[in-house]
């Protein structure tokens, strides 16, 4: 049970929010920061997807039924100093069913997330970049097994045998890297960390919730080694991505950032921590039973981050 002190520490931070609070399925999140050219396409390109109108490159759908859920769209935004807010209000005007904005006066990415997923209704609480580098046809792979209970836990990867990415050689290198460093220090048996395209069991979430310290970018990759070290179920799905030309992140900065996220955490976990991990959890792929067996190691140390 989380505490109403920790949860008000996110809430606390909206300082607005427009759009219904229903309960559905699925809540796709979206965070955002001074992204006002790329959020409407977002928005409705995602939202037409759902519906079974079009696919993300306008194509009319005429196979493809509308999303066998019931979904909500959130716009996340994170102390944005553009017009990013007035966008995203134009937007749950447009779409009042399935858009709901939430603005956050600060900035970070896994802050965003936590603060709108402590605010969400739905039983399975999802997130994509809002460039939509991920191929939309993976959404019922990632989220239909968390809704029906086959998995806690989902990520789409961009480094499985059957992905198909489209990136510079220099993204790719440093993104095999990093996962490669992670799976040899923190003993991490997925994949992909980084990718914009996960989802989670909202009872899985709350439960782990308060062992979640970063607010930013490695709050994906923390969320994930918290998940296989508590012996979550992981759904690991190869997917089709197209980088984006234009990001916004700083690539050496959040490096930076990263690596300091696994000392931290490795260092909170215990000394046995990656041993653990590497003898006693296994990663299944797509098609095979998808689950990790974690250490029963005191999840409270994670407690004492510094």
């Amino acid at each position: 049970m989380i505490s109403t002190r920790v949860i008000s520490d996110y809430t606390s931070h909206i300082s607005d929010v427009i759009g219904t609070v229903d309960n559905v399925d699925v809540e796709f999140v979206i965070p955002v920061y001074n992204e006002e050219k790329d959020l409407a396409r977002a928005v409705t390109t995602l939202s037409n997807y759902l519906l079974g109108l079009r696919d993300e490159f306008g194509t009319t759908l005429s196979s493809i039924q509308k999303a066998d859920f019931s979904w909500r769209i959130v716009i996340a935004d994170n102390a944005s100093t553009d017009p990013t807010w007035d966008i995203a209000c134009e937007l749950v005007q447009s779409h009042a069913q399935h858009v709901r904005a939430i603005r956050i006066d600060r900035k970070g990415r896994g802050f965003a997330l936590k603060t709108a997923w402590l605010t969400s209704h739905a039983r399975v609480l999802s997130y994509m970049d809002v460039d939509l580098s991920t191929g939309l046809e993976h959404i019922n792979d990632l989220v239909i097994p968390l809704r029906d209970g086959y998995s806690d836990i989902a990520i789409g990867s961009r480094l499985m045998k059957n992905s198909q990415t489209t990136r510079s050689a220099k993204r790719e290198f440093i993104s095999r890297t990093y996962n490669k460093l992670l799976k040899l220090y923190s003993g991490a048996l997925f994949s992909d960390a980084q990718c914009g395209f996960k989802a989670i069991r909202a009872d899985v979430f709350m439960s782990m919730y308060e062992q979640l310290q970063d607010d930013e970018w490695f709050f994906d990759t923390e969320m994930l080694l918290v998940a296989q070290y508590r012996g979550y179920r992981l759904n690991q799905i190869p997917v089709r991505w197209i980088e984006d030309e234009h990001t916004s992140v700083h690539i050496v900065d959040t490096i930076i950032k990263d690596l300091r996220g696994m000392i931290r955490v490795k260092h909170c976990l215990g000394r046995g921590f990656t041993g653990m991990l590497k003898t006693r959890a296994r990663s299944i792929e797509k098609n095979r039973e998808p689950i990790f067996r974690g250490s029963l190691m005191p999840i409270h140390l994670l407690t004492i981050a510094a």
